[in-house]
């Protein structure tokens, strides 16, 4: 997330210089629980970190392309793609997705917490990624639903979108999406102290019809 007194790209460099690793290492269980049984094809990750929802995906036979704003989130993914056999099948990608987009068309985008404090235009991003769908190709949005205890006072300007409203905000054209998932649920995640944290997330997957 950024605060809105840096770029993006500065906030998420300086994020991810704080450690070697800053996220665990696993990939999102809501990918794993929506993903596994879909046939492998094309994925696109948007945000995709230090790597560890690509390289679950290309370890399921999927080629993916993998995105984030961060050089240094990229260059650890790439190693870690690399010592996992599965370098081959995934194309990173620096990009500001405030200002640009991967080109090609995907049998699955994926967005996790793809959230932002500063001027991120989430809404229109997830509308060109819901484009670049295949027809009988899925779209999965996984956000947060609310900040853990004692953090929303600092960040009071901050909305966690609910599921119908991601859905909403979309934009679908009528008649050529179905709804597959929609829910909100508890997740335990481990802190910056290494504490467990509890949080609200949500999950949105919807089917782009074919024909």
């Amino acid at each position: 997330m950024s605060d809105g007194t840096v770029s993006g790209e500065e906030f998420w460099e300086a994020r991810y210089a704080e450690g070697d690793r800053i996220w665990s290492g696993e990939p999102n269980a809501a990918l794993v629980r929506e993903a596994a049984d879909l046939p492998p094809g094309r994925a696109l990750d948007l945000g995709c970190g230090e790597g560890a929802d690509a390289i679950w995906l290309a370890r399921q036979g999927w080629r993916v392309t993998a995105v984030d704003i961060s050089r240094t989130a990229l260059d650890r993914a790439a190693g870690h793609a690399a010592a996992e056999g599965v370098a081959d099948r995934i194309d990173f990608q620096r990009l500001d997705l405030a200002s640009a987009f991967p080109d090609g068309t995907f049998e699955l985008v994926s967005a996790h917490f793809l959230h932002s404090h500063g001027d991120l235009p989430r809404e229109r991003i997830l509308r060109t990624a819901a484009a670049a769908v295949v027809p009988g190709g899925m779209l999965l949005i996984v956000g947060h639903a609310g900040f853990p205890a004692g953090e929303h006072a600092t960040h009071a300007g901050v909305h966690f979108p609910a599921p119908q409203e991601v859905i909403s905000a979309l934009d679908l054209p009528e008649g050529q999406w179905e709804v597959l998932r929609i829910d909100e649920y508890e997740s335990v995640r481990t802190g910056p102290d290494g504490r467990p944290v509890t949080r609200a997330d949500n999950t949105v997957k919807l089917r782009r019809l074919p024909g």
